[in-house]
């Protein structure tokens, strides 16, 4: 697998911020998604007021998952510890949906090579400015066969534990996945690299949005930052928000 040059700003403590921070979102992940569906008797009344406020979280985590997965995607996560780094991308994808990361991981860098262009797995040049028709040949060139048949093995193994409980699956699973799935898009893909009557500015055919680093974090880990991102891939998504900051002060001076 081909990565992209690191940035040289890096240091062992952005590593360990790194790894820090993705075992928080993994753990937490998991936590929800364990405690969730196993553990919490959603029949019990009141109970279920809250299930809105789990969903929104379990949705936002896995964001954060395929966040971090994009970060190993691009060796910044752990570059001193590259099968470390691997090996957490992989596990990401594949909770979060039965992903191939090796497909992932060459989808993602001919983006970067193609940005916005007909050769860009991630554009939709029929519909460069239609969320809906794009998103959907977005999830057909990523939810294929592999995918589907992981979680038909997945969505049978819990049928055969939960039994009555099943639904609690498909509340806190599925449905945050598929949520998620269009926050990532709306966010990280579709606001980035939609084509407007302004042009795009640079080889690199993105945008970033003008939210504060609170609603950069709540909508999309900071990957909404994007231009700086394609600017330079090998900032973790924690330090985007500097980033940002950096390039904007460059562009005022």
């Amino acid at each position: 697998m081909a990565v992209f040059a690191q940035d040289t700003l890096r240091s062992s403590r952005d590593t360990t911020v790194s790894l820090v921070l993705a075992a928080l979102i993994v753990l937490s992940w998991l936590c929800v998604h364990i405690t969730s569906i196993f553990f919490v008797d959603w029949s019990v009344a009141g109970r279920f007021v809250l299930a809105p406020v789990v969903i929104a979280l379990q949705c936002w985590l896995s964001v954060g998952l395929f966040i971090v997965a994009h970060d190993t995607m691009h060796g910044s996560l752990a570059p001193e510890h590259p099968r470390l780094n691997r090996a957490i991308g992989r596990f990401c994808v594949f909770i979060y949906a039965g992903f191939s990361y090796g497909k992932l991981f060459e989808s993602h860098h001919a983006h970067h090579r193609h940005a916005g262009t007909v050769d860009d797995p991630d554009f939709d040049a029929d519909h460069p400015a239609r969320f809906w028709p794009w998103y959907l040949t977005f999830f057909r060139r990523y939810f294929g066969w592999r995918e589907f048949g992981i979680l038909t093995i997945a969505v049978l193994a819990y049928l055969l534990i939960l039994r009555e409980r099943f639904p609690t699956m498909l509340v806190f699973w599925a449905l945050p996945a598929i949520l998620s799935s269009v926050q990532l898009f709306y966010f990280g893909t579709f606001l980035p690299h939609r084509v407007e009557e302004e042009p795009f500015t640079d080889r690199h055919r993105a945008r970033s949005n003008d939210f504060s680093p609170i609603m950069s974090l709540l909508t999309c880990f900071h990957f909404g930052y994007h231009h700086e991102h394609h600017d330079r891939p090998g900032v973790p998504w924690w330090r985007l928000p500097a980033q940002r900051e950096a390039a904007l002060r460059a562009k005022a001076s």
